[in-house]
Formats: structure tokens, C-alpha cells, sequence
């Protein structure tokens, strides 16, 4: 990948963003090449199957394909310099330990300075290994956090569910609601009661299949620290310290 777009004697870089990084689609810098971006963007996109790190830059930068700028390109470059520095890190699947399913969920608040939708981040683990992901922009503008963190936490539980009636056709099963962790106590609430009706009310009856799991016990939402909090690098660039830190406990390290 460096040597096809002559980045094998880029200098390494801790991160693969800047903190703080907002991209735009009106950005004021100049155009450059759909093909080589488009091409940079696809090789990419094969590296996550191995990298989640870089996922959610990915999926960024991969929102201005139609029309990539140098900011855009920047951006993209950054993160072939912190796989220069990483090039060893992939994947750690451990032997010997138990089979538990569970889940972390996380939501960056209208992070898309466009068209000001939020952007979900989500973490499957099973047996302590990272198994399935996601960072995905969400459908509809939310109008506040609880419903920005709900409807993540509904399209997350969809994804437990299947997984559980997965692992049971091949004799896993789990008498306990599997936990999924979440950092904002408003969505917990909800999904338990529905509470402050007059400001839920809008949120359509599809995301309210997570209080019925609740309800079955098939899943349970339990709240975790931000610090602990490991789809927090899939919904938006982190500090050094702290992406390093997740990408850890994500698994990612050198082989």
C-alpha cells in the first residue's frame, strides 16, 4: 500500500487524525484526483478487515469521493503515516477463554458538520475477542443526545440479537441478558421506561425494539466510564494516550 502511492519513506505519525479534525464536503482547498483518492480509499478499505483502528477515518474520508480536496487528501495521507508506524499490529485472538458475548456502544453527537447527523460506533466482543464492528453515520438528525445514544443502542441491540441466535443453532447459549455498555445514563433510562414521553415521542416505534429485549431480558444496557469506553475511537479522533489505550483493549497490537 505505501509503495503503490510512494509513501514507504513518509514519516510515522501516533494517530491516524488529528484531534479535534472536523471534515467538509464546502471545504475551500483545491480538487484534486477522483482516481487516485477513490483508489486510496479502496485499498483501505480492504485494511480494516485486520485494522479496526482506522475504521472510522476511513469511513470519513470515504464520504467525499464525489468531489476530494487537498484537505480531504491530507487526511487520507495521515492515515497511511500511522500505518507506516504500525505496520507489525494486527489482530490478537487468544486461546482458553470463556465464550461471553457483549458489547460496547457509543455515538458522537451531530459530529457531521454538513448536515449535522451523528455518528455511531459500535463493538462486538465475543470470548474477549473483537469479533464484529461498526462506524457508521446515523439515517436522521437527532435532536438531542439520549436520542442520538437510543437509536444507536437500538440498531446495536439488532445486531446482539442475531449474533446470540447465531451462536444457539451451534449449542451457545446464555441464560443471562447479554450487557451491552453505554456511557450515557439518559438512553439507559429509556430503554427501561419510557420516561419524558413528551420528548421521545418522536423517535420512531422501529428503535423501540431495544426496550422490548430489555423487557424480554434478553440484553441489559450497563453503564461504563467514558474512559472505558472502547467505540469511543469509532465515533471520533482520540488523543495518542487515549487511542492508544483502546486500541489495546480492542486487541490491536504488534504480532
Amino acid at each position: 500500500m505505501l509503495k503503490k502511492f510512494q509513501m514507504d519513506d513518509s514519516k510515522p505519525v501516533g494517530t491516524p487524525m488529528v484531534t479535534g479534525c472536523k471534515l467538509s464536503k464546502f471545504d475551500d482547498s483545491e480538487e484534486v484526483e477522483q482516481t487516485m483518492y477513490r483508489s486510496m480509499i479502496g485499498i483501505l478499505l480492504y485494511a480494516i478487515a485486520t485494522r479496526p483502528d482506522i475504521m472510522h477515518l476511513v469511513c470519513q474520508v470515504g464520504r467525499f469521493q464525489a468531489s476530494p480536496k487537498a484537505s480531504h487528501l491530507l487526511a487520507v495521507k495521515r492515515i497511511f503515516r500511522y500505518l507506516k508506524g504500525t505496520t507489525e499490529y494486527g489482530l490478537w485472538y487468544p486461546t482458553g477463554n470463556q465464550l461471553d458475548l457483549y458489547a460496547f456502544i457509543d455515538v458522537d453527537w451531530v459530529g457531521c458538520i454538513d448536515d449535522r447527523k451523528s455518528t455511531s460506533g459500535a463493538t462486538f466482543f465475543h470470548g474477549g475477542c473483537l469479533v464484529s464492528w461498526s462506524s457508521k453515520k446515523q439515517s436522521a438528525v437527532s435532536l438531542s443526545t439520549a436520542e442520538a445514544e437510543y437509536i444507536a443502542a437500538a440498531n446495536c441491540s439488532t445486531q446482539v440479537v442475531w449474533m446470540n441466535q447465531m451462536l444457539e443453532d451451534i449449542h451457545i447459549h446464555y441464560d443471562a441478558p447479554i450487557p451491552i455498555y453505554y456511557d450515557n445514563t439518559s438512553a439507559i433510562s429509556i430503554s427501561k421506561n419510557p420516561i419524558m414521553h413528551s420528548k421521545t415521542k418522536h423517535i420512531p416505534i422501529k428503535f423501540h425494539f431495544l426496550r422490548d429485549q430489555v423487557l424480554n431480558k434478553v440484553i441489559k444496557l450497563e453503564y461504563i466510564g467514558i474512559k472505558d469506553q472502547i467505540s469511543d475511537m469509532f465515533t471520533k479522533p482520540l488523543p495518542k494516550m487515549q487511542f492508544e489505550s483502546l486500541r489495546d483493549q480492542l486487541g490491536v497490537c504488534p504480532l
